[in-house]
């Protein structure tokens, strides 16, 4: 395979959830255009290819929309050709390897400023208010530097985002990096499936928080009401190509979480008519109306006025047919095109605008939506410490519920069973003594287990106050992982220093680095609640249980009114501290 040659490949979900990496290379033939009219013809020998067994595969940019319906108004000048296809015999028996290889971004920058979006709001509703439009999916563009190896930046978007539809498509000048949770279609048989998402809210910190804020998305009326104006836009669309009375919504208003963002989808289902061809599933469904708004043409005409540049791919169409006819495709949003030449990357983002939208929550909801650029996501383990003292857990049930929730905020798998035979043989293997079991289970499903005894410490420890502060809106602090970075970076050298106490930015004690933290006041036990910023211990939250313990926000000058400190965890129970000025 030369370096020219263009490399395309798919990690898009199967009908049954599993990911299904397809990798394209070595293709027979190459078919793209910026001419809206060659774009009929283009589709024609597409469509024969398939039905000569041949696999198809590449995009559909934004602008080429009026080759479907004419009335569709887009903006001119897209760099990008409208339609790139290649056909291929076969999918290449490999998949991409992970690149090891570095890459630059600088800081990313909108090309609207905020004044210039509020007028644009301002003109939305303007419009809804005249009733030309019920919902204006209005967008913008992000830009940045780049330097490097696109591949490796393509798998950590995809990690970022936990991507249902992810595609790396290299065509030379141009990589497309589309780490995208929607999918536009699929026909598999003659089944039709459509899945548009509209309706976002950020995630929470920890499970709890996370399902209030779930619960809060599914009873917005707004988000509500958006996402039901696209469900009717594609029933409607989807009954151009459908047998009469096969239009089915199957799933309504569902909730799907993603690493920065919790997202309300539907799911629409129809039959296919006879001999439809690709051109046909195009022309019906084309753009998704979850992109552009609705109706479909009218509010067209508003995205080309009031958006500043073109979309090209981002909200277009990336996906591939089979000799059998079954196709893929997603919508590509979260998605970055690369421009090598001017060694610049660019990121559509936007959202759905309706009559009850605010400029400051839809500007916030863009900012939540590119968090995925700049994170670097590592893989981790859950992790969790079990004393274990002559031949029993004490605190089990605690350990197996905190893990339970954090493996399911992080959408990792739950292993109970294999957990508890795990610990099992462990209890046969270590009938007595006092042992700390350092459990670990992955995204893989694998566990691993490593057994050590508690070693004793003296009655009192000394233990520091933080430096800096924690910022309490990191999701990690409220899970216990193996990654620990937000710790490590508060840990003394100091080898006399067992521990060091955190706080947040509004000086809060928070915990220690590797335990809960307990202050007495007048006979009382206290302990700072989870929302300054904690990992919820299992002893702390026995003890809280059970009534020893309250929780109360304790601020850092509070520490010279009270009694004694103490270092609290599941392994080592109760240890005096003595605060180290």
């Amino acid at each position: 395979m030369q370096a020219q040659d263009p490399i395309l490949f798919f990690e898009f979900e199967d009908d049954l959830g599993s990911s299904n990496p397809v990798l394209f290379t070595n293709p027979i033939k190459i078919f793209q255009t910026s001419d809206l009219a060659e774009i009929p013809s283009i589709f024609s020998e597409v469509e024969q290819a398939i039905d000569d067994g041949f696999y198809v595969a590449g995009y559909v940019s934004y602008e080429a929309a009026p080759a479907f319906e004419s009335r569709y108004n887009v903006q001119t000048g897209a760099i990008l050709p409208l339609v790139w296809f290649a056909t291929y015999k076969e999918p290449s028996a490999s998949e991409l390897n992970q690149s090891k290889q570095a890459y630059s971004v600088s800081d990313w920058s909108f090309i609207t400023n905020y004044q210039n979006y509020h007028e644009g709001i301002k003109a939305i509703k303007q419009a809804i208010a005249r009733g030309d439009t019920y919902q204006v999916n209005y967008t913008t563009r992000m830009r940045a530097n780049f330097s490097g190896e696109d591949l490796a930046f393509y798998q950590q978007l995809v990690k970022n985002q936990q991507a249902p539809y992810g595609a790396y498509l290299n065509i030379g000048d141009f990589q497309i990096l589309s780490a995208s949770p929607e999918l536009f279609f699929r026909v598999k048989g003659e089944k039709v499936t459509t899945k548009p998402m509209k309706g976002t809210i950020h995630r929470g910190r920890y499970l709890k928080e996370d399902y209030q804020l779930m619960k809060q998305l599914k009873s917005s009326e707004k988000e509500r009401a958006e996402n039901m104006m696209i469900v009717d836009l594609l029933r409607n669309d989807l009954g151009k190509i459908a047998v009469p009375g096969t239009v089915t919504v199957s799933k309504l208003l569902d909730v799907e979480s993603y690493p920065t963002v919790n997202q309300m989808t539907s799911t629409i289902t129809a039959e296919l008519q006879a001999k439809t061809t690709l051109f046909d599933w195009f022309k019906a469904l084309f753009p998704c109306g979850s992109i552009t708004g609705a109706p479909k043409i009218k509010t067209m005409e508003y995205i080309a006025d009031l958006e500043k540049t073109p979309r090209e791919v981002y909200c277009g169409a990336i996906g591939y047919i089979t000799p059998e006819r079954e196709a893929v495709f997603n919508v590509p949003i979260r998605t970055v095109v690369i421009d090598k030449k001017e060694q610049t990357a660019t990121y559509g983002v936007g959202g759905g605008v309706t009559w009850d939208s605010t400029v400051k929550n839809e500007y916030e909801e863009m900012r939540t939506k590119a968090k995925m650029l700049t994170e670097d996501r590592q893989d981790f383990q859950l992790l969790e410490s079990i004393l274990l003292e002559d031949s029993n857990y004490p605190l089990l049930d605690y350990h197996m519920k905190r893990l339970t929730d954090s493996a399911h905020y992080f959408n990792y798998p739950n292993l109970k069973e294999k957990i508890n035979e795990s610990l099992d043989k462990v209890k046969t293997n270590y009938p007595k003594g006092k042992y700390k079991v350092r459990l670990l289970t992955d995204q893989y499903g694998e566990v691993s287990l490593d057994v050590k005894p508690v070693e004793e410490l003296r009655d009192k420890v000394m233990c520091i106050l933080a430096k800096a502060p924690i910022d309490d809106r990191n999701p990690y602090l409220y899970h216990k992982t193996t990654n620990r970075k937000q710790y490590e970076v508060h840990t003394s050298g100091e080898p006399s220093i067992f521990s060091t106490l955190l706080w947040n930015e509004r000086k809060e004690i928070t915990e220690f680095t590797f335990g809960n933290v307990v202050v007495e006041y007048n006979g009382n036990y206290y302990t700072p609640p989870v929302d300054s910023g904690l990992l919820s211990g299992t002893f702390r939250q026995y003890l809280l249980d059970t009534g020893v313990i309250t929780e109360k926000t304790i601020k850092i000058e509070d520490l010279e009114q009270i009694d004694r400190v103490w270092f609290i965890n599941s392994v080592r129970g109760w240890i005096q501290v003595e605060l180290s000025s």
